[in-house]
């Protein structure tokens, strides 16, 4: 692959998106036409990660590539000590403010059944959240900034942050803060794809714009035995049945109503014969909650749900609650940032009302040691849209040089209100 990216002969784009869209204002320097002969290479960059995903954790090609990329642009990148991530600062007037943009870059353990020329290329992974749109956007926002920086017109200093394993926990926000991400930062954004609204609007909010997010595994164990004689065992089924069925149902009766409280199990196994009563099994799935109050109290409240429905079952409980990340809270000031930002760079009608969602997202990390806000992005296609961790989720392109604006709008007023 060379480092042009260029589309592929096959691969036209479906369409295109006006230089300037109504209603919106002009980037400065005729950087909107900078972006416009820069669009095609940044979907070419996409389709390339898209063909090419990494795992949470082994994003090591996609950061060489991000690093690449940067460098060609007049940048100076920085790889994460493990090498799957990379942070670089576009360093304009010295003595200025310190914002920062982040993107997330590794993929799902899922096929990718789409038809199309950049159809994954990896067994067993896929971009189906669409961080390869993320990666895209925040490398073109690097090069026109930079863009910028060089003529003297960047008032401060934006940071780049391509961070890895999003999608796992530990989270990835963690290692790039342990890295220096944050400091001397002063204010973080981000986008997030949004298959919900088309492509043109940003979905905004002040508040909480995610749920908190936990994983939750329970093991039973007890002797197994005869399906004909349950009574000299532990029925490891039906004690399973128990734990799937009425925990969930039980922990949202022990908070408020409005806390938004989901337990849900994705997985569940027990036994690999008809007439044979297991010695253990298992359930593991996630536990969302809008409330930070309430996720604070949750996994005292689980262990204890858990252990009382189980105990009449005689099973013996391992419980393991794993932390993920508290619920995403926009700041005030920081929306107040990008809603002007998203006026400037789309027009009025691209700003957008958008629902809190049951989502977790680890953005919110960042958000514990510095005020920022995280966007909806409009990617939805023509037709029924698929959500997000599907498969054959897929974008509208278009909403990549869209970001682009919106992110380089954002930041360029992130620094002048910063001063």
């Amino acid at each position: 692959m060379t480092s042009a990216l260029t589309l592929p002969a096959n691969g036209q784009l479906a369409s295109s998106w006006p230089e300037t869209p109504p209603g919106s204002q002009p980037l400065p320097r005729e950087l909107d036409h900078l972006l416009a002969l820069r669009a095609p290479g940044l979907i070419a960059t996409r389709r390339h990660l898209h063909s090419h995903p990494e795992l949470s954790g082994t994003e090591f090609e996609t950061a060489a590539l991000i690093a690449r990329e940067l460098s060609l642009a007049g940048l100076t990148p920085r790889l994460l000590p493990k090498g799957n991530g990379v942070i670089c600062d576009v360093n304009g007037r010295p003595d200025g403010p310190v914002v920062a943009l982040r993107a997330d870059i590794d993929a799902l353990p899922l096929d990718d059944p789409k038809d199309v020329p950049y159809r994954s290329t990896v067994e067993g992974v896929c971009h189906a959240c669409g961080h390869d749109v993320h990666t895209s956007i925040l490398l073109g926002v690097g090069m026109l900034l930079a863009q910028l920086a060089d003529l003297g017109e960047l008032d401060g200093r934006v940071r780049l942050i391509f961070q890895p394993a999003e999608e796992i926990l530990p989270c990835g926000s963690l290692e790039v803060i342990e890295a220096g991400g944050l400091d001397d930062v002063v204010q973080i954004f981000a986008l997030h794809c949004d298959p919900n609204l088309p492509v043109g609007q940003v979905g905004l909010r002040v508040g909480p714009i995610t749920a908190a997010a936990d994983n939750v595994t329970v093991r039973l164990s007890g002797p197994g035995g005869h399906t004909a004689r349950p009574h000299l065992t532990v029925d490891m089924v039906d004690a399973l049945g128990r734990l799937i069925t009425e925990v969930p149902a039980l922990v949202s009766r022990r908070v408020p109503a409005n806390s938004g409280l989901l337990l849900v199990f994705g997985h569940a196994s027990a036994g690999t014969r008809y007439n044979v009563i297991p010695s253990e099994a298992s359930a593991s799935g996630t536990l969302r909650v809008m409330d930070r109050d309430t996720w604070e109290q949750a996994p005292k409240i689980v262990a204890q749900v858990v252990r009382d429905v189980i105990a009449p079952t005689g099973a013996t409980v391992d419980l393991e609650y794993l932390r993920g990340r508290p619920p995403v809270c926009n700041d005030a000031r920081a929306i107040q940032v990008l809603t002007a930002a998203t006026a400037a760079a789309l027009g009025p009608d691209g700003i957008a009302e958008t629902p809190q969602s049951m989502g977790g997202e680890d953005f919110s990390w960042y958000l514990e040691y510095v005020p920022g806000a995280l966007a909806r992005l409009g990617v939805g296609r023509s037709g029924p849209n698929v959500d997000l961790h599907r498969a054959s989720f897929d974008v509208d392109e278009r909403a990549i040089p869209v970001g682009v604006r919106v992110m380089v709008q954002t930041a360029l007023r992130a620094l002048a209100a910063a001063r």
